[in-house]
Formats: C-alpha cells, sequence, structure tokens
C-alpha cells in the first residue's frame, strides 16, 4: 500500500498548532475568571465524557487526514478488448458420435464428451472473440448465435445432444449454415471451425463449393477429422471419418485441417488451433491504483455523527 498525497499528514498536528494561535489566548484571557468549586455543588464533574469526546474528535481527525492523503494499494486487471474476430463452431451431431472410442483417465469416453471437454475449454478462453455455435445432424441449426458471452456458448456445446438435428451428417449444410451466419459479419477476420467424425450422407451441395464460397468471402475454415478409421483404410467401416475430404475442405476454405485419433491429438488440435487463431486476451494486464481512501472517509465521518448525537444528548 502507498499514499497519493503523502504531504497531507503534516495537518495531522494542525489541532494542536491552533490550541497556541494568538487569538485564541486572547479571548481565553478576556474570559471571566471563577473559582473551581464556585459551581461544584451545582454542576456535576464531567471530566471522563470530556475526555471520551475529545478522543473520539482526535480519531475524526487522524481518519480524515489519512483519507485526504489517498491510500492506494496496486492491482492489475485483466484487458478484455474486442478482438475483430468472429469464430463459428460447426458440431457433429450424427449418431455416430456416440461411439466410446476415446480414453480418459483409463475410462472409455464418447467422441461426443470428449469434443465437448476441450471445445468448451477453448470457447471459455476466447475472451474477446465473437464466438457462435452450429450443430447439424440430418439437419443444420444455430444453437448459439454469435457473442462476446462465450461462457453461454460453452453452455450450448456443454449441453448438446444427439439427435435434436437427426442422426445422419449433412456436412455440407453445417458448413453452409455456418458460412451464411458469418458472412454478414462485419468482424475483420472470420473464421469456421468444422468437427466432424464421418462423411457427408445427406448434404445437398458439395461441401467443398461450400468452402470455396467462404473463402471468396473471407471466411477462413478449419476442419477437424474425428474417429481412429479413416474411409480410406476401412471402407467398410460405418464409423469411418472421411479425412481426405474434410482436408480439402481445409485446404479450399484457407484453413489447416487436423486429424484426431486420441485424446491426446484433440488436446494437441486446441492448441495448435489456439495459436492458428490467437486469442487475444493473451496481452500484459492493466496495472492500476485501487483507492481506498473511502474507507478512513467514512470512519471519519461515523465518527463525527457519533460526535454530534453525544453533543444534543
Amino acid at each position: 500500500m502507498t499514499l497519493a498525497f503523502p504531504m497531507a499528514l503534516l495537518l495531522l498536528p494542525l489541532p494542536v498548532l491552533a490550541r497556541f494561535l494568538p487569538g485564541v489566548r486572547a479571548q481565553g484571557a478576556t474570559a471571566l475568571r471563577v473559582s473551581p468549586g464556585a459551581f461544584a455543588a451545582a454542576l456535576p464533574a464531567r471530566g471522563a465524557e470530556d475526555r471520551g469526546r475529545q478522543t473520539v474528535l482526535v480519531a475524526a481527525w487522524i481518519a480524515l487526514v489519512a483519507a485526504l492523503a489517498g491510500p492506494q494499494v496496486a492491482a492489475t486487471r485483466e484487458l478484455v478488448t474486442a478482438s475483430g474476430r468472429e469464430i463459428l463452431l460447426a458440431l457433429d451431431l450424427s449418431g455416430s458420435m456416440l461411439k466410446e472410442d476415446f480414453v480418459l483417465d483409463g475410462k472409455p469416453l464418447s467422441r461426443l464428451d470428449a469434443v465437448k471437454r476441450v471445445a468448451t475449454r477453448f470457447v471459455a478462453a476466447r475472451q474477446g472473440d465473437r464466438i457462435g455455435l452450429v450443430i447439424f445432424g440430418d439437419r443444420a441449426y444455430v444453437a448459439q448465435p454469435p457473442t462476446f458471452d462465450v461462457a453461454s456458448v460453452a453452455r450450448a456445446i456443454d449441453i448438446a445432444q444427439i439427435g435434436i438435428s437427426g442422426r445422419s451428417t449433412a456436412i455440407s449444410d453445417g458448413l453452409g449454415l455456418a458460412t451464411r451466419r458469418i458472412m454478414g459479419s462485419e468482424a475483420t477476420t472470420k473464421v469456421v471451425v468444422l468437427l466432424s467424425d464421418g462423411v457427408d450422407t445427406s448434404g445437398k451441395v458439395p461441401a467443398t463449393e461450400v468452402a470455396r464460397l467462404a473463402a471468396s468471402h473471407g471466411v477462413r475454415v478449419h476442419t477437424i477429422a474425428l474417429g481412429p478409421a479413416d474411409l480410406e483404410d476401412q471402407p467398410a467401416s460405418r464409423d469411418a471419418v472421411d479425412a481426405a475430404a474434410l482436408k480439402e475442405i481445409a485446404a479450399v476454405g484457407g484453413g489447416t485441417s487436423f486429424r484426431v485419433r486420441s485424446m491426446a491429438d484433440l488436446e494437441a488440435m486446441a492448441a495448435t488451433l489456439d495459436q492458428l487463431e490467437p486469442n487475444p486476451m493473451k496481452r500484459p494486464p492493466l496495472r492500476y491504483w485501487r483507492p481506498l481512501w473511502m474507507w478512513p472517509g467514512g470512519a471519519s465521518l461515523a465518527l463525527v455523527l457519533l460526535l454530534a448525537g453525544w453533543r444534543r444528548r
């Protein structure tokens, strides 16, 4: 703690000095002097009460001078400023996201739960960005419009359930809705992060064409291929992901494609994506002085009111 105006402490002895002013002594010299015992029988002794009042008055003066000195403590505050960036997450909620082929702490974990754990942390740390969420299965929906309230987006991801948008995988519809939603934004940087664990089974337009349209409007598209099996290696697998198609979407959309097969891959993907789209909050915090004068000032006021009530009584 430090003082903003330490010279104000020089006012502390002012009441003592005032007792020795010439005017005060002159006034006292013209007063009528009477023997102390003259009114002893008429008035009770009030020495203790007077000393109590003087103590309260001195304490009020000390508190007032302390407030004038401006006590303050050093503090820091994170700078939360708009980054000028808008990010829309397009999350696959098809039936295959229920498959438990991820492992966390030795226990099986569904693809959706694994994504929730990482995506909610990623979103919650994006203070300063406008974040939105699109979910898709058979159809695509805007689950959370772009907002600076990243905590609400994290909650929307956390409560997302399989089946609310169908159980198929309309990648092009999800990417198309996210692109259409973000194209009208006035943000200087526009990003779509597409996450899917399957093959585009019900889209009406090739997803690469949607990505090309997005790139032509200044929207960068990152893709995340989620799942242990690739369609190229296991074409007969119902749970295989079309990693090649997602990679092509990212290439056309001017972004990066991530291949995620395990929880460790998912964590590494989030870290890499955070580097590609830097968090605007990663800057030195603002250092400032927090004033504390209101505490001694309030104490001084309370003591003065106490003294006033004492005298009235």
